[in-house]
C-alpha cells in the first residue's frame, strides 16, 4: 500500500511537518536497501520496495508521517555482487542515530524504524540506544512477529535460506509482480550458504557459494504464498506502531 502524499514529508512543507507533528504525528524511518544483490531475478531496490510498502502499512494503522526511506546501510554480505554497496557499521549507525536525534530535536513523540534487513538489525538496536532517546525510538523487526513467522513456517518449502530466497521473492510476486524475473529464479548450490563471512559469486570451493546471489531456493516462490505473508506481515507492523505509539 503506498503512502499517500499528505503523509510524506518529502511532499510537504515545513510548516505543514510542524503542525502535524503538533498534532501528535509519529515519525517513520523506513530502511531498505536500494543498492544491494538479490540474485538474478529480484530488482537490486527490492529491500527499498518492502521498506515503502511496510510505511504505508504504519500510516494506514497510526497516524505517522513518513521521512524519506534510508536506502544505504551496513549489507557486508553481498558486497561481491556488481553494484551491491555496504556502509561501514560505525557510519549506518551512526547516520541512524543523526537521523532520530533529529526528529527528537523537532519534538516528534514517537519514532517508528521500519527495518527490512538483517545485518542491519543489531546497528539499529545499537543506534536507537546510543542516540539518548531509546524511550522514543522503536525498532520494528518486520520479519519477527508472530503472525509472519507462523505463515513462514506453514508455507516454506525450502530447506534453507534467507535472501531473495522461496520467502523474499513470495512476497515481492505479492508486491511487485512485474519486479520479478521469474524465469531467471535460481536456487543457491546445495549446502552453500549461512556461513560467516559474504556471498561469493566467484569461488565454488566457498561455503557461500551462489552464482546467482540467492540463498534458498526462489524457483519455489508463489504470489498465492506471497499474499498470505505479506498480510500477515502487514498485521504484525500494524500491531506493533499502535503498541509504540501506545506507550
Amino acid at each position: 500500500m503506498a503512502v499517500a502524499h499528505r503523509n510524506l514529508v518529502a511532499k510537504l512543507t515545513w510548516d505543514e511537518v510542524a503542525a502535524r507533528i503538533e498534532a501528535g504525528a509519529a515519525a517513520v524511518l523506513p530502511i531498505g536497501a536500494g543498492a544491494k544483490e538479490h540474485g538474478f531475478h529480484l530488482p537490486m531496490e527490492t529491500d527499498r520496495i518492502q521498506a515503502d510498502w511496510l510505511a504505508g502499512v504504519a500510516t494506514d494503522a497510526v497516524d505517522a508521517l513518513v521521512w524519506p526511506t534510508l536506502t544505504y546501510g551496513f549489507y557486508p554480505a553481498f558486497v561481491h555482487y556488481a553494484g551491491s554497496v555496504s556502509l561501514a557499521q560505525e557510519t549506518f549507525s551512526n547516520s541512524v542515530q543523526d537521523i532520530i536525534r533529529g526528529l527528537a530535536a523537532h519534538n516528534v513523540g514517537t519514532v517508528l524504524v521500519i527495518n527490512t534487513g538483517i545485518s542491519t538489525l543489531q546497528p539499529v538496536d545499537d543506534a536507537i540506544t546510543m542516540s539518548g532517546h531509546a524511550d522514543i525510538a522503536h525498532h520494528l523487526r518486520v520479519h519477527e512477529g508472530p503472525r509472519y513467522r507462523a505463515a513462514a513456517d506453514r508455507l516454506r518449502d525450502q530447506a534453507e535460506g534467507t535472501h531473495a530466497d522461496e520467502l523474499e521473492t513470495a512476497r515481492m510476486l505479492a508486491l511487485a509482480p512485474d519486479a520479478v524475473k521469474m524465469a531467471r529464479a535460481t536456487a543457491s548450490p546445495p549446502g552453500k550458504g549461512g556461513a560467516k563471512g559474504p556471498l561469493t559469486p566467484h569461488d565454488p570451493k566457498s561455503a557461500n557459494y551462489s552464482p546467482s546471489g540467492s540463498w534458498g531456493d526462489p524457483t519455489l516462490a508463489t504470489r498465492e504464498k506471497g499474499q498470505a505473508l505479506i498480510e500477515a506481515m502487514a498485521a504484525d507492523v500494524a500491531e506493533m506502531a499502535r503498541k509504540a505509539v501506545s506507550r
